[in-house]
């Protein structure tokens, strides 16, 4: 076994992308403070892409010294490092003009007049869509586990069950009880859990029907209505991250959260079988086509190990690594077959809190997630300050 995760990964020998796709994801990295994406903001001047897989993307700044330049940096690096065919990537920096700054400004503003409110979804919260091509590779039991490890890290971690027909999440996490409602602001308050030093805060179709075992018959269209009302009307608070458990494929759900939440990111869940892998590259595209940025991925049921060392693979070998090759994304590591894991499951004690095999996995995913793929975000920065001073300035000339 390897030592644990990485987010180095090697690509296929495939042709560059074109300017075209790279100012199109480019459109994915939003100002985390003007709420905008880079591309509509004027901020994203222009691509260059080499022979050999060197893209070369200017960027203007509010102002050159501004503080958020290492987040966009890193948000830009990850994307475009992402696409297969991209060997490195290179950010020249410059300066809006200050005609370009005033421009910039008001499209933030006319954004946040037409859209507001999108959701209650902090701005300053990762959101995190764990997703699966197919069913039956544990990716409700990857995101109860993150979820966990997270808010024992001492974060604040929200948690929506989008799974609208197959939900798990409230039995998985041990919580139980009806979801209550805030008289004051009229929004639905979360089931709440405190794990460590931090808490979940969990909303699930499960905490809305009498028993777990209802079935839910309902198409697209209700579907999507309930889950923007998790997006728009949950009091989820000052969150830090917020994990999906998005159902499994590509259908109307998937694809109307991509829309509800531009600054979501994926983490796709895979088994070693070659089926899982293969239908696991549409939910890749998918997300790339409504410009998402693809986190990384983790293999599920890598293998069975015994207590003397020995290595069972049950399932086959190698699709995670497989699946993060062909679509360009991190794996981010593999969680060994542990009987603590569906124990910890039907008892609402996720695995990842006590110890073993899959816990060790399972901290050290959260390590690179917290550290480094997808680290919380920092929102003191120069954006917020223009624009607040642009629209004082405004309101007196007004």
């Amino acid at each position: 076994m390897s030592d644990g995760p990485s987010i180095a990964t090697q690509r296929p020998p495939v042709d560059p992308p074109s300017i075209d796709e790279v100012m199109g994801l480019l459109r994915g990295v939003v100002d985390p403070e003007l709420g905008s994406d880079i591309v509509e903001l004027g901020m994203a001047k222009g691509a260059t892409v080499d022979a050999d897989g060197l893209v070369d993307v200017t960027i203007a700044l509010t102002t050159s010294g501004c503080p958020l330049r290492a987040q966009i940096q890193r948000d830009v690096r990850a994307r475009i490092g992402g696409l297969p065919g991209v060997t490195k990537v290179h950010i020249t920096w410059t300066e809006l003009t200050p005609d370009e700054k005033a421009a910039a400004m008001a499209k933030a503003r006319w954004n946040v007049a037409q859209d507001a409110p999108e959701t209650a979804v902090p701005a300053t919260c990762r959101v995190l869509m764990v997703a699966s091509g197919k069913g039956g590779v544990g990716k409700s039991s990857v995101t109860v586990n993150l979820a966990a490890a997270l808010a024992d890290r001492g974060y604040a971690v929200g948690v929506m069950d989008a799974d609208i027909w197959g939900f798990s999440i409230p039995r998985m996490l041990g919580i139980e009880g009806r979801l209550g409602g805030s008289p004051e602001s009229g929004k639905i308050t979360p089931n709440h859990r405190s794990v460590g030093a931090g808490h979940l805060e969990v909303v699930s179709m499960g905490f809305l029907v009498e028993d777990e075992e209802t079935a839910l018959m309902w198409r697209g269209l209700i579907l999507n209505r309930a889950v923007r009302h998790f997006c728009e009307d949950v009091e989820w608070g000052d969150l830090d991250y917020l994990l999906i458990d998005m159902p499994p494929g590509t259908g109307d759900v998937q694809m109307g959260l991509a829309k509800m939440l531009p600054r979501a990111e994926m983490i796709i869940v895979t088994t070693p079988a070659l089926a899982a892998q293969k239908v696991a590259v549409r939910v890749a595209h998918m997300g790339r086509n409504n410009y998402l940025r693809v986190v990384g991925v983790i293999e599920n049921m890598s293998a069975y190990v015994t207590p003397d060392g020995e290595r069972h693979e049950l399932f086959g070998a190698g699709g995670g690594d497989s699946l993060a090759r062909q679509i360009g994304a991190p794996l981010l590591g593999s969680i060994p077959i542990d009987a603590a894991v569906s124990a910890g499951g039907d008892s609402g004690n996720p695995v990842v809190l006590g110890e073993g095999p899959a816990a060790d996995a399972y901290r050290k995913i959260v390590e690179v997630i917290a550290t480094e793929a997808a680290p919380p975000i920092n929102m003191e920065g120069c954006s917020a300050r223009l624009l607040a001073a642009a629209e004082a300035a405004l309101d007196e000339a007004g």
